[in-house]
């Protein structure tokens, strides 16, 4: 299974976020979705979490 990224540095934000979660999918729709809220004030929704899963990357392959 690829693992995925959500790279908070590829979204302009008042805070210059610099977080980068990497890991299952699912993992990283909630996390990314909980620091969504926690952090940026956005709210966690099903909606949310589809945003963020439609944000996803697939991590690069490691040497």
């Amino acid at each position: 299974m690829t693992r995925k990224i959500a790279d908070c540095r590829k979204y302009p934000s008042e805070m210059n976020c610099s977080l980068t979660i990497a890991g299952e999918e699912e993992e990283v729709v909630r996390a990314a979705s909980e620091h969504a809220a926690s952090v940026h004030q956005h709210t966690d929704s099903p909606e949310l979490r589809e945003q963020v899963r439609g944000m996803l990357e697939d991590e690069p392959a490691t040497v």
